[in-house]
């Protein structure tokens, strides 16, 4: 039923990349679902580098500016897109997740708005997976979010808040005048809030630059009309709504 309704997504074809591990998981062992963007100026580059075995990375799915989605890895092997990475208690993400790349040259090479028929991809293979899967909409992630000290994509120009009101992502309750007020409030103590921000799911640290990275990409994720290095009474509230919604 599932493979039926993946090959009539719009514009599905397959090209394989041979960067997988060759072992077979179980469906038990898929849990999340993780979005990036490709970083690259050049389209056809980014698919010639995620099917290139000297390149060692590639996706399980890729969807092009023309809203087609390309197969690179069947779902139940392990493709190498998460790296180094975590997620609450969950280490080594590849083993657990699906992988979607998303064609934009990202935030070194011009970053764009993603476009409708990404968007509408997007949305229709998501749901297909959540559902085949029974991915928790909690567990629909960035790169940013598993492996925040060195990644920043698929950024904040990513649909995430529309994601939500399809039910395919967490987003917080709060209201849009509240929350500019709020953005106005600084916190002077930010130990409360780092702690809540690891508890959420994002890696620990104590390192102040690193945990100013992992801010921003917050920002990114759930505040992005606003990246900052600032923990504002906002932030504060958009985490423990966020918290209480996973």
């Amino acid at each position: 039923m599932f493979e039926f309704m993946l090959k009539n997504v719009e514009k599905m074809s397959i090209k394989y990349s041979p960067n997988f591990y060759t072992k077979k998981r179980s469906i038990s062992k898929v849990k999340y679902l993780i979005f990036h963007y490709t970083g690259m100026k050049s389209e056809i580059g980014a698919i010639r580098k995620l099917t290139d075995k000297n390149s060692e990375v590639s996706c399980h799915y890729f969807i092009k500016k023309n809203g087609e989605i390309i197969k690179m890895v069947p779902d139940l092997y392990i493709a190498w897109h998460a790296g180094i990475s975590s997620w609450k208690k969950d280490k080594s993400l590849n083993s657990k997740s699906i992988g979607i790349e998303v064609s934009n040259p990202g935030h070194k090479n011009g970053y764009k708005h993603f476009n409708f028929k990404q968007i509408n991809s997007i949305i229709k293979l998501s749901k297909i997976l959540k559902k085949k899967y029974k991915i928790k909409k909690s567990n629909i992630l960035a790169h940013s979010d598993i492996a925040p000290l060195r990644k920043k994509d698929p950024g904040e120009k990513f649909p995430w808040r529309l994601l939500s009101k399809k039910k395919l992502s967490i987003w917080h309750n709060l209201s849009e005048r509240n929350c500019k007020e709020f953005r106005k409030i600084k916190l002077d103590n930010n130990i409360n809030f780092y702690k809540l921000l690891f508890k959420f799911g994002y890696k620990y640290t104590n390192n102040s630059s690193d945990k100013i990275k992992i801010l921003k990409n917050f920002q990114r994720r759930f505040r992005p009309e606003l990246i900052s290095s600032i923990v504002d009474k906002e932030c504060y509230l958009i985490l423990k709504s966020l918290i209480y919604l996973s």
